[in-house]
């Protein structure tokens, strides 16, 4: 519970434009990206956008549409731009999308496609709250919308500066080369038939960089990226039949890539991972325990 009202909190908490997708069956691609339509009076076609075009768009239970119906999202999710009847039409910086879908509710969903699935960077599983949580659910749910006092924080074009600092983040070798190495891992696993793409190994390495800048760090360590190794590769993976057997879920499977992975050691005996800087050291022959 709670997938939807996040999204909306994301999209409130930023100054920009916003759409919401209910994802139902009768769903059709053009609702997502939009069509041409003849307009008499100029008798020429005339382009409607589709509800792609914003800046933060929610698509609410997308596992609800049909696998064409999503596929739609596939070229605006990938190249920020949308082709209708062979005309371009470029979508507006920032461009997110933010998902929900319920896992448990099997009835009347579809699977997401894999190429879907690769497009998104990070999966991330509420669950159900604790009793505390859940009390203070009720008092603050008491008739009042939680989201009627939310106001933006930031701006559209705040996020895209942000986006262009994350760029500047450095990585160093060791820890592009132990990026290469989770996701190759998961290529070769025995539990897995579908391991993770390069796709997975760039998503990986942003994600990285975009949790060192918000620690204040212009430098990203292991650390970053083994906090979100699962989040960024686990719905990336299709398990084996006798690992669905066994109960053996994609994120067990990426916790042991994590526990068997060698960690990079910074260079030197003191050094770090930091251009020129110091920064804790790892050594690189030593699984690390999470």
């Amino acid at each position: 519970m709670g997938k939807t009202m996040l999204a909306k909190a994301l999209a409130r908490s930023i100054d920009c434009s916003v759409r919401r997708i209910q994802f139902t069956p009768d769903l059709l691609p053009s609702d997502i990206t939009g069509v041409s339509i003849w307009d008499q009076q100029r008798r020429d076609f005339e382009f409607k956008p589709g509800a792609v075009f914003a800046q933060i768009v929610i698509g609410d239970e997308i596992n609800r549409a049909s696998p064409k119906t999503q596929s739609a999202l596939l070229e605006s999710m990938e190249e920020r731009q949308v082709t209708i009847d062979g005309q371009t039409y470029e979508l507006p910086a920032p461009f997110m999308v933010v998902a929900t879908q319920n896992p448990v509710e099997m009835e009347g969903t579809y699977p997401l496609p894999e190429a879907q699935r690769d497009r998104f960077m990070a999966r991330v599983s509420i669950g159900y709250p604790n009793p505390d949580a859940e009390l203070r659910m009720l008092d603050v749910h008491g008739g009042v919308n939680p989201l009627d006092g939310l106001q933006p924080v930031a701006h559209a074009h705040e996020i895209v500066k942000l986006i262009e600092a994350v760029r500047e983040v450095h990585v160093a070798e060791s820890v592009r080369r132990y990026v290469v190495d989770l996701v190759a891992a998961t290529r070769t696993h025995p539990d897995l038939r579908l391991g993770a793409s390069p796709r997975a190994t760039l998503h990986l390495l942003r994600a990285a960089k975009a949790s060192a800048a918000l620690d204040g760090r212009e430098y990203a360590l292991p650390d970053d990226v083994q906090a979100l190794a699962v989040a960024v590769l686990a719905h990336r993976l299709l398990p084996t039949a006798q690992a669905q057997l066994n109960r053996r879920t994609a994120e067990q499977v990426v916790q042991e890539i994590l526990q068997n992975t060698p960690v990079p050691a910074g260079p030197g005996q003191s050094g770090g991972f930091g251009p020129g800087r110091g920064a804790p050291a790892y050594d690189r022959h030593t699984p690390r325990r999470l």
